[in-house]
């Protein structure tokens, strides 16, 4: 390894030395050979850690996502059979050291089939979590939860975006409107409960025909309903379904069954909603990017708030 893993930044706590990370992977399990820089974000750094019959997984979370490895690890101990095995984490310094979980569904083409076997479970998941969310909070999961979110366009809309100034000024007039679909939403009595906000088929993972789930820093305590945004948007991006596609009713039916019956209409204004607070999370992220690093980030930035302007211009 290298004597520093990634440059420790004014305003991040990531860095760290790399002896320091390969002393404490060795404290815990026994690599059968060299340990890897497996990818490098600004907001977390993952190691390959090679074990005999397998491979293990090492991740350094940034500080605008310190809270995933507490979160991750608390998920796994209430839910063993669909979050991926946690081998040992240290919140105080954001380090987290995963089980393999098996293929991720981005390498069987992230077909439909997958995520209908696998939404029920997420939702459950929430269901459960649902009980836990002031804890969560406590310990720095961001706070989107719906009464909170005409608040957090309004600071989305005091940032700089990357959209021309007509863009912004359609999201600006649709501020109050917002707000009331807000108060529509949180009056329908569905609870804010974890949201992963980047399910999707790079962070889903099959193994022995169990579905898990992964990477967990991008979440917020939020409506619940919120998720498919991302899952939907790949579905389309990588699976090429157009918006019509019957599959979309068929994943929306399918998650919403552990919830109850009658929640379609919910579901489409919690799926409105959810675009405007997926926008609200991005924005996060981009506070901790250098100047340089936003110029990559805002191409899909752009991206998530026009398809949170779609609707705006139709809600």
């Amino acid at each position: 390894m290298p004597n520093r893993l990634f440059e420790r930044r004014a305003d991040d706590s990531s860095g760290v030395a790399g002896e320091e990370v390969e002393a404490w992977i060795r404290a815990r399990v026994s690599p059968a050979g060299a340990i890897e820089v497996a990818h490098e974000r600004p907001w977390a750094t993952v190691l390959r850690v090679p074990v005999a019959g397998g491979q293990f997984w090492f991740k350094a979370c940034g500080a605008v996502q310190a809270f995933e490895p507490r979160l991750t690890a608390s998920l796994f101990e209430r839910w063993p059979d669909r979050i991926a095995e946690v081998l040992d984490h240290d919140p105080e310094r954001g380090w987290l050291l995963l089980a393999d979980a098996g293929t991720p569904v981005g390498d069987m083409g992230n077909p439909p089939e997958v995520w209908l076997a696998a939404l029920p479970a997420y939702a459950e998941l929430q269901q459960g979590e649902s009980t836990h969310t002031l804890d969560h909070l406590s310990h720095g999961v961001p706070d989107l939860r719906v009464e909170t979110l005409p608040e957090r366009l309004d600071e989305l809309l005091r940032r700089e975006l990357p959209l021309d100034a007509a863009e912004v000024a359609r999201l600006r007039a649709f501020a109050p409107r917002f707000a009331e679909l807000c108060r529509d939403l949180d009056a329908r009595g569905i609870p804010n409960t974890i949201q992963h906000d980047d399910l999707h088929h790079r962070n889903l993972y099959e193994r022995d025909g169990r579905f898990r789930i992964l990477d967990w820093g991008d979440s917020s305590i939020s409506h619940p309903f919120a998720s498919l945004v991302v899952t939907f948007r790949f579905l389309e991006e990588i699976t090429k379904l157009p918006p019509d596609d019957p599959w979309f009713v068929w994943l929306r039916d399918a998650y919403l069954e552990p919830w109850g019956s009658g929640l379609a209409e919910s579901f489409e204004l919690a799926f409105c909603v959810g675009t405007f607070a997926h926008a609200c999370a991005w924005a996060r992220q981009r506070d901790h990017l250098s100047d340089e690093e936003r110029v990559q980030f805002d191409v899909p930035f752009a991206n998530v708030l026009r398809r949170a302007l779609a609707y705006a211009d139709v809600s």
